[in-house]
């Protein structure tokens, strides 16, 4: 929820790869929820719930987004603030805070530059997880695989995604396990694939997560196959 000074129809949805491209005027990026991965004039950057970004005017750009991204896009603006990119810190919780749009870019665009930090190739490590679903993910074998220590690696995808890394390979094990019992394989042969250690423990983490189970998702696709 924004609060009553913020057009919500100034919030964008991405989900997919934009092409190279260019406006007439700035543009400054306010992240609300996932990563949007922005490439300007050859420098990567990217947008989260803890940051925003500047996209100068006449700067050609493209977007990327591994999973959907909710940002809030203001255009149209102009002066020294928008002149140079730049991405910024954004207060927690900055969209509930009862601010109007003008006193939004007062207050937002004033705050500090951030440096670049190691981004997370999250692309990567979703298609490194789905491969090995079956394994017992530490977070510190997470962290290792983004070059990062377990502690910035939960901070970030706190800031990023809202979950803890533990959760989001819950959500991959998930989505596996429900494709499979879609396509009709036993609940004991998908844990084993997800990395569950009995059928029993899926079956609960379905109930729990999903609201789901092995019998109502197979009645799902015997309706759709009919």
């Amino acid at each position: 929820m924004f609060s009553p000074g913020i057009d919500s129809t100034l919030v964008r949805r991405y989900d997919r790869e934009g092409g190279t491209h260019a406006h007439d005027h700035a543009q400054v990026l306010f992240g609300v929820e996932g990563v949007l991965h922005v490439e300007v004039e050859g420098h990567s950057a990217w947008v989260d719930a803890s940051c925003g970004l500047v996209v100068p005017a006449g700067a050609t750009h493209a977007y990327s987004a591994a999973l959907a991204a909710r940002v809030l896009v203001i255009d149209d603006l102009a002066g020294p603030v928008t002149e140079r990119l730049r991405r910024f810190v954004l207060p927690q919780g900055w969209h509930k805070a009862g601010l109007e749009v003008d006193t939004l870019l007062d207050t937002l665009l004033g705050t500090s530059t951030l440096r670049a930090r190691r981004r997370i190739d999250l692309d990567a490590l979703t298609e490194r997880i789905d491969a090995e679903l079956f394994r017992s993910w530490t977070v510190a074998e997470l962290a290792a695989a983004c070059n990062l220590s377990p502690q910035r690696l939960r901070a970030r995808f706190a800031e990023g995604l809202g979950q803890s890394p533990q959760a989001f390979v819950r959500e991959r094990r998930l989505n596996r396990a429900e494709a499979l019992l879609r396509r009709g394989l036993s609940l004991e042969a998908a844990a084993v694939q997800v990395g569950y250690a009995s059928a029993s423990a899926l079956s609960t983490a379905l109930r729990r997560e999903r609201n789901s189970g092995a019998r109502q998702l197979r009645q799902r696709r015997a309706f759709l196959e009919s």
